[in-house]
C-alpha cells in the first residue's frame, strides 16, 4: 500500500513538473500589457520571435508589438501611444532624449545596411562605395525601390543620396513602396530593382529573393539600435514598470548573448551584434 502511494505521488509530481517549470519568475505585474513600438526589421528578421517568449515567461508581461517605420515608432513615443521603443535612427532618437520624451536610453545592438539588386547587376554597381553606387543607379536610370516611409532605413537611404549629390524624388526610375523592409525587398526582387536594406532582414529572407548584396562595408552604413522607455512623468498611462523591465531585459548579458547567436546556425553569420554599454 505504501509503495503504491509513493508511485502515485511520483507520477503526479512528474506530470505537474512541466507546468511548474513554465511558471514565471517574480510576482504578477500590476499591469501586464506592454506596448512596444519598433522598426519592421526587428520583426521581419525573426529576432523578436526569439526574445519575446523569454521576456514574457520571465516577467509575466504580455508584449503587444507594433511594427512600423522608425519615424512612426518615435511619433508614437512622442504621443505617449507606446510604453517602450526599439528603433534605429540615432539622430532622430536624440531629439526625444533631449526633450525628455524618452528615458533610460540604451544601446542594444548593431548590424549594417547594404545595397542589394538583381544578380546580373545591370547598373554595374558591384563593389562600389554606396554614394558612388547610387549615383551610378541614377545615371543609368535603373529602378530603385525606396521604403518611402520615414523609417530608419529610409532616413539612411536619403542621407546616402544626399552624399551622392542626387535628388531621386520624382524620377521615373525611383519608386516608393511605403511598406516595411520585407515587403520592399520582395518588391525589388519582383521588379529586378535595387534597394537599401538592413543586412538582418535581407539574410532572413534571402532564400525567397532574387537579390544579391552589391555594395557594403561603408562606415556610414552602420545600423545602430537603441531601446528606450517613454517617459511616464509626461504620459501617466505609460506602463513604466513594464517598459523598464523590457529595457533591462534587452541589455542583460544573457539576452545580449542570444542576440549575438541569432542567425548563426541558419544563415552562417549573426544577423545582429550585441552592443549594450557602448557609446
Amino acid at each position: 500500500m505504501r509503495k503504491s502511494f509513493y508511485v502515485i505521488f511520483a507520477l503526479v509530481f512528474f506530470l505537474a513538473a512541466p507546468s511548474l517549470h513554465a511558471q514565471k519568475i517574480g510576482p504578477e505585474p500590476a499591469v501586464r500589457d506592454l506596448i512596444l513600438a519598433t522598426t519592421t526589421s526587428t520583426v521581419d528578421s525573426g529576432l523578436l520571435d526569439l526574445l519575446h517568449p523569454v521576456f514574457e515567461k520571465k516577467t509575466g508581461y504580455r508584449v503587444k508589438t507594433i511594427s512600423v517605420g522608425t519615424g512612426q515608432a518615435l511619433a508614437m513615443g512622442e504621443k505617449g501611444e507606446a510604453d517602450v521603443l526599439l528603433t534605429h535612427a540615432p539622430a532622430s532618437e536624440k531629439k526625444l532624449v533631449d526633450a525628455g520624451t524618452v528615458i533610460n536610453y540604451r544601446r542594444v545592438m548593431f548590424n549594417d545596411f547594404v545595397l542589394v539588386g538583381p544578380p546580373k547587376d545591370p547598373a554595374g554597381i558591384k563593389g562600389k562605395p554606396s554614394p558612388e553606387a547610387l549615383k551610378t543607379i541614377a545615371a543609368k536610370g535603373s529602378v530603385f525601390i525606396s521604403r518611402g516611409d520615414d523609417s530608419g532605413t529610409h532616413k539612411k537611404e536619403l542621407s546616402v543620396w544626399k552624399k551622392a549629390e542626387v535628388t531621386p524624388a520624382g524620377s521615373k526610375w525611383y519608386l516608393e513602396s511605403g511598406q516595411g523592409m520585407g515587403a520592399t525587398l520582395r518588391m525589388a526582387s519582383e521588379k529586378e530593382a535595387y534597394t537599401l536594406t538592413d543586412r538582418g532582414t535581407y539574410l532572413a529572407q534571402r532564400a525567397n529573393l532574387n537579390l544579391d548584396i552589391l555594395s557594403e562595408g561603408d562606415r556610414e552604413l552602420l545600423n545602430i539600435y537603441h531601446v528606450m522607455q517613454v517617459n511616464h512623468e509626461k504620459f501617466n498611462k505609460v506602463n513604466a514598470a513594464g517598459a523598464k523591465a523590457y529595457v533591462e531585459f534587452m541589455v542583460a548579458p544573457e539576452v545580449q548573448k542570444m542576440i549575438g547567436e541569432f542567425g548563426k546556425e541558419k544563415f552562417g553569420q549573426s544577423l545582429f551584434f550585441p552592443d549594450a554599454g557602448k557609446e
